[in-house]
């Protein structure tokens, strides 16, 4: 068992060493009342300290992560994978990673974002769990789909977004993410480079796009030379419309109109 840092109280320490025994990665209000001997009031006093100390990291009312042993300096937050999969397990729910976290992983975007974006169907706004900053994007259940899921070192599967749903999303999320325009040239480059298709960008899209994604990304690929069957397909989910859209939504909508798809061609503006 690791020695407890220097200054620990009493309670603190049976804490410590009841989870190094029990191999515990999360306590709730109430399991440590019978073991450790306390009062409810001591209980949550207990976890209170511990987590303004940064000893342990609430996930949500009377549930906390704890670490397998008391590192050294004595703080300690888990990893983005745990955070989110606790916080999920918790809620009974499902999510994936999404926007600039898998714009990173793919390559599309080298900055490391400092929040976790994730489509889920149970939550939404800003959390804080840990040192481990979460942006919680609630959408219904028919909007979750199309993943990749790998699964890390410690036993923990991380769930993202797929390469060609990342694509998708640039697009439909393009206020949030900041998606536009740069994310007509991350499919550019992934169609020359084989890496995803206009078939599976079709798929995806009439999947899990809107009226506008549809719009765009058909423009886009006709532009692309897509094959024509492939453009028909999204053609037939859009509604006769005499409204236009613009192709980059940040700029005037000014230019060479695609009445095909109802799309401002302003991007030489």
């Amino acid at each position: 068992m690791q020695p407890m840092k220097k200054g620990l109280g009493q309670l603190e320490t049976r804490l410590f060493a009841y989870i190094q025994l029990r191999k515990l990665t999360t306590v709730r209000t109430g399991e440590l009342r019978e073991p450790l001997h306390l009062t409810s009031t001591q209980e949550r006093e207990l976890l209170s300290r511990l987590e303004r100390a940064g000893m342990i990291a609430r996930v949500y009312r009377g549930l906390y992560l704890v670490p397998p042993r008391l590192p050294l300096g004595g703080k300690w937050s888990p990893d983005e994978v745990l955070a989110l999969n606790t916080l999920m397990a918790e809620k009974q729910g499902r999510y994936q990673i999404c926007g600039p976290n898998a714009f990173n992983l793919y390559g599309f975007d080298e900055q490391v974002p400092a929040r976790v974006y994730a489509y889920n169907n149970r939550l939404s706004g800003e959390r804080q769990i840990g040192a481990v900053a979460l942006t919680l994007i609630k959408v219904a259940d028919a909007r979750l789909g199309d993943t990749q899921e790998s699964r890390k070192a410690d036993g923990e599967t991380v769930v993202y977004a797929s390469r060609t749903r990342t694509l998708v999303d640039a697009v439909y999320d393009w206020s949030r993410f900041n998606g536009l325009p740069r994310g007509y040239a991350w499919i550019r480059q992934d169609l020359m480079a084989k890496r995803t298709s206009a078939a599976d960008l079709v798929k995806a899209t009439l999947r899990y796009g809107d009226t506008g994604t549809i719009r765009r990304i058909g423009a886009l690929l006709e532009r692309e030379g897509a094959d024509d069957a492939l453009l028909r397909k999204l053609e037939k989910a859009l509604k006769p419309t005499t409204s236009l859209i613009p192709w980059i939504p940040t700029r005037p909508k000014r230019g060479t109109v695609n009445r095909r798809w109802g799309v401002v061609l302003n991007d030489r503006t």
